[in-house]
């Protein structure tokens, strides 16, 4: 981490989104030669995936959602602090922060004879049990995600990624009357290559029908407080050695062990003394 990291912290419109809408757009955070790379390296991993997912069942025209895809290709890895959402995840969450989960989707296009049907997307809140066991209203937030979106969803019909505004102020999503209706404050986000967006866990959202002749591929990278336990088999170990102390507690490490997610030394959250050398002990972090 370097100064660029502090070029990009959160702003306050960005703040005031996320707070009252449960997400906001990042413009441009990936440079074209990275989109270029991510691509390359997801069709390589579909390649692999799509085969094993197909013989277990997934017809070729559904998405394609792998898990853990961290550890499974290094050209994924440095988004993981990217200078220009990084910083932005620290100022919501603050340091006390792991990557807790980390999945890639793969949209094809629908077969055109259903391009016409109608269906309700499959709205939902993210982290699965977190959502039954903890029982305040609204539940805490404990966790965000970074979508980083490196195929064109400029058009509504390409699977977009749609969300009801608010909504992560609610454990419930009221639904219409009919069954194939969608919220009617559902919006999708349009979004170029490159760029990112930053949405609360508990915001109802949906993936669209991609009822064009584009596939949409998107990489999320979820981000949780260090005493959560990863979603994710986080099968990093093999980066851990050439990792930097702060890329080190991302992927996990805790030098004290089990106490240090819950109680940490500064041994454990480089990060924590990274922001006071560069911020100050008395900087205005979460």
């Amino acid at each position: 981490m370097d100064q660029s990291h502090l070029d990009h912290r959160l702003t306050s419109e960005e703040r005031e989104s996320f707070e009252a809408n449960g997400y906001f757009v990042v413009p441009n955070a990936l440079d074209k030669l990275t989109v270029e790379s991510l691509i390359t390296a997801t069709d390589e991993l579909e390649r692999i995936y799509r085969p094993e997912y197909e013989a277990r069942g997934l017809k070729p025209h559904q998405s394609l959602n792998v898990l853990d895809f961290m550890g499974k290709d290094e050209r994924f890895l440095p988004l993981i602090d990217w200078p220009k959402t990084f910083m932005k995840v620290v100022d919501i969450l603050g340091w006390h922060i792991q990557l807790y989960h980390s999945h890639i989707i793969v949209t094809p296009p629908l077969p055109q004879a259903v391009w016409n049907q109608t269906r309700r997307l499959g709205w939902h809140q993210d982290s699965g049990r977190i959502n039954i066991d903890i029982e305040s209203n609204p539940r805490p937030r404990i966790s965000l995600k970074v979508g980083f979106f490196i195929t064109d969803t400029r058009e509504t019909d390409r699977g977009n990624f749609h969300v009801v505004p608010g909504s992560h102020l609610h454990n419930a999503l009221d639904m219409p009357d009919d069954p194939e209706a969608d919220p009617p404050n559902a919006v999708p986000i349009c979004t170029q290559p490159g760029d990112a967006v930053f949405f609360d866990r508990r915001l109802w959202h949906a993936a669209g029908r991609n009822t064009s002749v584009h596939t949409r591929k998107a990489l999320f990278y979820g981000y949780s407080y260090r005493w959560l336990k990863p979603r994710d088999n986080m099968t990093v170990s093999h980066y851990m050695e050439d990792a930097d102390p702060v890329r080190r507690q991302l992927l996990g490490a805790s030098p004290n062990g089990g106490f240090g997610f819950t109680s940490p030394t500064n041994d454990d959250v480089p990060l924590k003394m990274w922001i006071e050398e560069n911020l100050g002990k008395n900087a205005v972090i979460p």
